[in-house]
């Protein structure tokens, strides 16, 4: 007797721990399964790194406090989920909001002149500079004048050739 009661109580305990168990076990897959179709947020903030908040000023979109950026990396995080790129996610910030939420502006056209143009001029001015420098310690020839030149052209001028009498006679 004691073995039957035994025998249906322990099967009442198992039966329990066996739903409890298949029950466990769908919930836990289900919430894996859907799991696997959210993007993180360390995915969500590798996209949101390369953009810029349109409304606050020189903030990345990814640090970036405000309701309206949590609005924006969950438009990133959608997305995502629907298997966008990274290229498609920023283009499509851009065609809303212009190229200044870019981080980096886009390399096309004539915007190779940002990257070039400014290393061309300081090493032009530098160049500029050396010569300069070289230029100025260098000490300049005075071309002499002979006597006899500028006397030719002094003889117009009593002043200058009384002058010139005068330094000879001190010589």
């Amino acid at each position: 007797m004691i073995n039957i009661i035994l025998t249906k109580h322990f099967l009442r305990i198992t039966g329990y721990t066996f739903l409890l168990a298949i029950s466990f076990a769908s919930i836990s897959t289900h919430f894996a399964y859907a799991q696997d179709d959210i993007p993180t947020d360390d995915e969500v903030n590798e996209v949101a790194k390369g953009l810029y908040c349109p409304v606050c000023e020189n903030t990345p979109l990814d640090v970036c406090p405000t309701e309206a950026c949590k609005q924006w990396r969950n438009v990133i995080r959608t997305q995502l989920a629907e298997g966008k790129t990274e290229e498609e996610i920023k283009q499509y910030f851009v065609d809303y909001y212009g190229d200044r939420v870019l981080a980096e502006p886009p390399r096309t056209g004539l915007n190779w002149l940002i990257y070039v143009l400014p290393p061309a001029l300081i090493l032009l001015g530098a160049v500029w500079l050396f010569k300069n420098f070289q230029a100025w310690t260098k000490p300049k020839v005075v071309e002499s004048v002979s006597i006899q030149e500028r006397s030719d052209d002094s003889s117009t001028d009593k002043y200058i050739s009384q002058l010139e009498e005068e330094l000879k006679k001190r010589n």
